[in-house]
Parts: C-alpha cells; sequence; structure tokens
C-alpha cells in the first residue's frame, strides 16, 4: 500500500502538515456517509457526545476504517511502524452554524509524555473555507504555545480553549478536500476553523494515531487501539466491537471513555468532545 512521496513528507516536516492525501474513492466515501447518517436518524438526527467518542469501539465499519492501510500507511511514514489509535469522533458542522474552532494545538489537553502523535482528517463531505474548513498555521509546531479555556458556547473544542499568542490569521493555510480526501497534522501545529455559511454540512472523521511507545504523561492508565506493527505496553490495548453496539463492545467502549475524560478533562468541568 501507499504512503507520502518524498514531497509530502517533508512538506509535514516543514509545515506540520500536509493535505491533501487520497484515501477513498467516490462510491466509498459515499457509502461511509450515507451509514452515518443512518446512524444519526436513528438517534433523533446527531450522535449524542458519549458515542461519539471512540464510535470506532462500536461501529465495525469504523473500526475497519481506522486499520485501512490507506490511511494507516501515511501516518506509519511520520510516525514509525508501531502506531496506536488514541481517540475517534465525527466532527461536523450543519450549514449556516456559528459553531467554530478557535485557535489551538491538539497536545494541550492530551497530557502524552511527548507529543509525537498526528490527527487524520478525512472528509465525508466537501472541506471548504466557505464551510468552515481546517485551517493551519504552517511551521506552528515547532513550539509550545500557552492556552486558556474560555466559556464560548460555540467553540466546538472540548474546554473550549485557544492559544495564548499573537497569531498571523492572513498566512493560515486552507486545508480544503474533496470526500475522501485527507489532511495529517502534528499535535503541535496551531489551527483551527471558521463558521459553516454554506448551505450543506461539513462533516470529516478525526483519527488520532500515535507512536507505540509513547505513553501518557505520570504513567496515567489510558486505552488505545493497536492498529500496526507491535505492542509496546504503554496502553491498555481495545478490541473491535463483535457487532455494532455489541453489549460487550458498549460496556469496553464505556471503559475507555471514562479513562480517557479522566487524563483530558482532569481539573475541568466542561466534557464535550474536542472539535476541529
Amino acid at each position: 500500500m501507499a504512503g507520502l512521496t518524498r514531497e509530502q513528507r517533508d512538506a509535514f516536516e516543514r509545515d506540520g502538515f500536509v493535505a491533501p492525501v487520497d484515501v477513498l474513492g467516490p462510491e466509498e466515501v459515499a457509502g461511509h456517509l450515507a451509514s452515518l447518517e443512518a446512524l444519526e436518524a436513528a438517534r433523533a438526527g446527531r450522535l449524542p457526545p458519549s458515542m461519539n467518542a471512540k464510535p470506532h469501539l462500536l461501529v465495525r465499519w469504523l473500526w475497519d476504517l481506522v486499520h485501512d492501510p490507506r490511511i494507516v500507511e501515511p501516518v506509519a511514514d511520520l510516525l514509525g511502524p508501531d502506531l496506536l489509535c488514541w481517540g475517534t469522533s465525527f466532527i461536523s458542522k450543519s450549514g449556516k452554524d456559528e459553531k467554530f474552532v478557535s485557535w489551538h494545538q491538539d497536545a494541550t489537553h492530551w497530557k502524552l509524555a511527548e507529543p509525537r502523535a498526528v490527527t487524520a482528517w478525512l472528509a465525508l463531505t466537501p472541506s471548504r473555507r466557505d464551510n468552515g474548513c481546517v485551517r493551519f498555521l504552517a511551521g506552528s509546531h515547532r513550539t509550545v504555545v500557552p492556552h486558556e479555556d474560555t466559556s464560548d458556547p460555540d467553540n466546538l473544542l472540548g474546554r473550549r480553549e485557544r492559544v495564548l499568542a499573537d497569531l498571523d490569521e492572513v498566512s493560515a493555510v486552507d486545508a480544503e478536500l474533496a470526500p475522501g480526501q485527507m489532511s495529517i497534522h502534528h499535535a503541535l501545529v496551531i489551527h483551527g476553523s471558521e463558521p459553516n455559511r454554506s448551505g450543506g454540512r461539513r462533516t470529516g472523521f478525526a483519527i488520532r494515531y500515535l507512536p507505540a511507545e509513547v505513553a501518557q504523561a505520570d504513567g496515567r492508565q489510558n486505552f488505545a487501539t493497536l492498529v500496526r506493527g507491535r505492542d509496546h505496553g504503554t496502553f491498555a490495548l481495545e478490541t473491535g466491537p463483535e457487532a455494532d453496539f455489541h453489549p460487550d463492545a458498549v460496556k469496553r467502549h464505556a471503559q475507555s471513555i471514562r479513562a480517557g475524560m479522566r487524563v483530558i478533562f482532569e481539573g475541568a468541568t466542561d466534557r464535550r468532545a474536542a472539535g476541529g
């Protein structure tokens, strides 16, 4: 399975992100979007937050997607052969929606021993400037920037955090993606997204990967999915659902989510899923 080109690897090292990366064909991505819409239709039109945290532990096609070599092999080119999936979530903005994602670095509340991690952001719909695509500040992954938690209800981030720094937003790069393409970004690159000013939805599936040798700081217990190579014993390993929403899978999912919440939201009261 093909990975990244030399030019794409160089772009990631230089800028902290690479986009677009071709992953799925039109019929395949349309099928995944239809499957998501069926899940939403069965739940009053939206996935509840608890289900949208690590849904790959509940739904078989999402478990398969986080293991898909077309996604995993490009990530392995950046992080090495042994990979864990640390988290997943759908990130959606409805048309004419004021929700946004403030400028932030993903690793701020992840509490990893070292910030060697990426997010693969797979577009299920077109992701453009007018509907709130992800925007990156190239080269900003080399420095850890202080953040503050805010109380803005339109901020989609879990702790509504934002960077405390003067930013050159004029130079921001729009990661516009067609359905089936993905971007890959470093856990420290500063990024955000604007409201969806179009008439249609903007939806992506975010998959967080890290090298299997990277642990949580301070020996915190957490769970992750081994997707490539060998286990290094840094996380308790998750197993896939026997069937969609199988009772045993639901129990394991709840255990994993509780552990992750303790890591990310320790000392905070806002418990929503992170966005992009």
